[in-house]
């Protein structure tokens, strides 16, 4: 019953009609307890809220579904936007994006010159920025376009994937680029043919990838609600002596909101993805798909209504 409630919400969230429905009405459902709302300002007051815990966080600005270069260029522009709201409000927070929205699919051209203007804010105002992992068919071609900009800046990081097979060459293939990486199990639905069909090998290459990017001497994003990859973690940079200074968590918002806070109170640095923006249905889709504990939240909320 799990695996048919993660493949009916992930087959969901790739529908553009209801993607168009849910920009028009708004965060309902539920998905505002996952979505810190509709605008940056929203973003920054639930930010605040954030830091106050002395919890960290990366802020994405939504978006899915980019097929042409006049939105691309908006979408940069939201996240230019976000980035100046952290350096203007002083908050602790990095950035997350998607390059689908900055025009992977249109062309190559569109999205460097997008993602260069980006980084440039970014740099100005002490900003960080992950490019978020897609599906497998964007993998390499966001690696390669990853490894470009990596020459000219330091302040980008982007996401590596434990259930494709691909990973752990990946990992070998951009030590040289002394990478601060995100790492994942993955959210999309992929073909065996290409990924670990199976959670436990899924689970065994995760803690593969964050052994040796960690004893490869890089930061180490470990993004995970898994308290045994979290123990797993705790336990390995204790036996290789690894500073916390080389390593966070990341967790989701408004998910397990009491872990992040506990793993603050233990001395590490606790990081908080905060999605917002009006498009929002495709990662609310997602979301479901992971976890039947947030199905359950979203029936509860709407039974209530």
């Amino acid at each position: 019953m799990e695996q048919l409630l993660r493949n009916f919400f992930l087959f969901l969230s790739k529908n553009r009609l209801l993607t168009k429905l849910a920009k028009k009405y708004g965060l309902r459902f539920g998905a505002a307890r996952f979505v810190a709302g509709a605008t940056i300002k929203l973003a920054v007051q639930a930010i605040k809220e954030l830091n106050k815990k002395n919890l960290a966080v990366t802020i994405d600005y939504l978006g899915e579904f980019v097929d042409n270069e006049a939105e691309a260029n908006e979408m940069a522009d939201n996240s230019i936007e976000a980035i100046r709201a952290i350096g203007k409000e002083k908050i602790n927070s990095q950035l997350s994006l998607k390059m689908t929205s900055m025009g992977l699919d249109i062309s190559d051209d569109v999205v460097l010159k997008n993602m260069r203007r980006i980084l440039d804010a970014a740099k100005e105002n002490g900003v960080f920025v992950t490019i978020d992992m897609e599906d497998y068919s964007r993998c390499q071609k966001t690696l390669d376009i990853f490894k470009k900009l990596r020459e000219d800046y330091d302040n980008v990081g982007t996401v590596i994937q434990a259930y494709l097979y691909r990973t752990v060459q990946d990992i070998k293939d951009l030590n040289k680029y002394k990478p601060n990486l995100r790492l994942v199990k993955g959210a999309y639905k992929e073909s065996p043919q290409v990924a670990f069909p199976e959670k436990k090998d899924v689970d065994d290459n995760f803690k593969k990838i964050i052994e040796m990017h960690l004893l490869n001497g890089n930061y180490t994003a470990v993004a995970t609600h898994d308290d045994a990859m979290i123990e797993y973690t705790k336990e390995l940079v204790k036996k290789h002596n690894i500073s916390n200074e080389q390593f966070e968590f990341q967790m989701l918002y408004g998910i397990r909101s009491e872990r992040q806070e506990q793993l603050v109170n233990e001395g590490y640095t606790m990081r908080v993805y905060v999605p917002y923006g009006n498009d929002w249905y495709g990662y609310f889709m997602r979301r479901l798909a992971e976890r039947p504990a947030n199905v359950a939240f979203v029936l509860k909320g709407i039974l209530k209504k």
